[in-house]
């Protein structure tokens, strides 16, 4: 059987290869490259990775000029359509939608998309992180859309998705304490409705015990932005966590907004804050830390937080992280998000290096350092030795990309070719716990030509409503005007 005829969404039968000119191999010695090896896989495990295997195997499939490489780990994934993108030409982000008016707040804030629709997003979302050779996800959406937190029903979809299509994913729904409010004068916030939270948070320890001991699902606790929580609402978030033994995410020091508004409320900074009550545990992932000082740097190092880097959409918006090589060299986990459309992590690495050299000069990082962040370092972080990594006994989580692509000439090394290309659109095969789940675009379990063409009626929809819930409530084109004005015909 060829590779291009194994069913998508299945293990092929017995113990079977994949060959290629080069495979990142995990040794006890280090990473290692190896020219024309091979990888053995037998059910959801590899039992080996490295050169010629000479034991029999039902199948072996040459890949040829491929990379064969560990899964990508991404620890803020996107799961829904992604608003952000609204706001790289548009701006301030107050009067754009991206902060509730009080005159919303005061008629009730909704949900803008039905359960069906916000399911029909992350089965979507979950592919296109299998397009782009993403085996692991934390998966992250907008709360800015919702009536408030997100529901138990639609992550329990969700769980069935990833089951169902072959990803592999930390879920739980994002709850909240409160939100920014900006009022007619554009002033904005912080309101609250603890008990909300606290019902919020409920629900996803719920939901995390539901779950427990499904294959590829695992729980997590997903309080949302720093500066939406309350010291109570983290407190008993982080015990839920030691009881439930799962990793809690927690968007912090990520902002100037977050920055000045939890200074106001707290007189401290989020890490200052959350170390203050204890609440700071290496069981903590924080995305971004792109404001955050050197002592809140240093609580992370001291605390064993994880920081996740996500510097497309950082760099999209004039932000980054101070830097990958500060980060690294004092000893803080750093791990990889991506968190914007399209969820490209070759791109993130190539986006990541730029931003680090550019700080710190060209010899501050390496592609191997940034490939390990987007792999290995993730799977640290969520306390996991055997996904991340491509070595006997671990997860067969492995995605394969194009080294012959007619766009990424001349090849060089074929890890500095692939970031120096930034693109995840190279991916050949994406196979999830000895799963193929993708395979040259097509997706286990879902069409995604049709669902992209379903995903942009409903954010033309979403878009549609956005004077409901902007300042002032003036009309899309002013909201969102196009690059050039448009031509009327005069």
């Amino acid at each position: 059987m060829r590779f291009d005829d194994l069913p998508l969404g299945q293990r092929p039968a017995g113990r079977w290869c994949l060959a290629a000119d080069w495979i990142v191999v995990d040794t006890p010695q280090g990473r290692r490259l190896v020219e024309q090896g091979e990888v053995v896989v037998e059910n959801d495990r590899i039992i080996y990775a490295g050169p010629k295997f000479d034991a029999e195997v039902s199948a072996r499939f040459d890949m040829g000029a491929a990379l064969i490489a560990p899964g990508f780990v991404d620890l803020d994934a996107l799961s829904d359509l992604d608003t952000t993108l609204l706001a790289h030409d548009n701006w301030p982000s107050e009067q754009k939608g991206r902060v509730w008016p009080q005159s919303y707040v005061d008629r009730g804030p909704y949900e803008m998309y039905s359960p069906e629709e916000l399911v029909a997003q992350k089965r979507f979302a979950f592919g296109q992180l299998l397009l782009n050779g993403i085996t692991s996800a934390a998966p992250i959406a907008s709360l800015f859309y919702r009536e408030w937190g997100e529901t138990v029903a639609e992550f329990s979809a969700a769980a069935d998705a990833a089951q169902e299509m072959g990803l592999r994913v930390w879920l739980g729904p994002a709850y909240r304490a409160g939100g920014m409010v900006v009022n007619d004068a554009a002033e904005m916030r912080a309101s609250f409705d603890e008990a909300r939270g606290l019902k919020g948070l409920e629900d996803a320890i719920g939901f995390a015990q539901s779950i427990k001991g499904r294959d590829l699902v695992s729980p997590m606790l997903s309080p949302d932005r720093v500066e939406t929580c309350t010291q109570t609402l983290l407190e008993r978030t982080m015990a839920a966590a030691e009881d439930l033994d799962c990793p809690v995410r927690l968007h912090m020091a990520q902002g100037l907004m977050e920055l000045q508004t939890v200074q106001s409320l707290h007189g401290k900074t989020a890490p200052e804050w959350l170390q203050s009550f204890g609440a700071l545990s290496s069981r903590l992932l924080a995305p971004h830390a792109s404001v955050a000082t050197e002592t809140d740097l240093e609580l992370y190092r001291d605390a064993g937080v994880s920081v996740i880097h996500c510097p497309l959409v950082a760099a999209r918006h004039g932000g980054a992280l101070r830097s990958f090589a500060k980060l690294r060299d004092m000893g803080i986990n750093l791990a990889m998000g991506t968190d914007t459309a399209p969820p490209d992590m070759v791109l993130n690495m190539a986006v990541g290096m730029m931003a680090c050299r550019i700080q710190d000069g060209h010899t501050s990082i390496t592609s191997a350092q940034m490939f390990d962040a987007a792999t290995m370092n993730g799977a640290k972080a969520l306390r996991r030795d055997d996904i991340g990594v491509l070595r006997a006994g671990a997860k067969a989580d492995i995605a394969v990309f194009d080294m012959a692509d007619s766009y990424m000439a001349p090849r060089i090394d074929p890890v500095q070719t692939l970031i120096l290309g930034a693109t995840g659109r190279v991916t050949k095969a994406t196979i999830v716990d000895g799963r193929l789940s993708m395979r040259n675009g097509d997706v286990a379990g879902i069409d995604m030509k049709a669902a992209r063409a379903a995903m942009q009626d409903q954010f033309d929809g979403l878009v549609a409503k956005y004077p409901e819930r902007t300042l002032g409530h003036p009309p899309v084109e002013q909201i969102f005007p196009p690059t050039f004005p448009l031509m009327n015909g005069d």
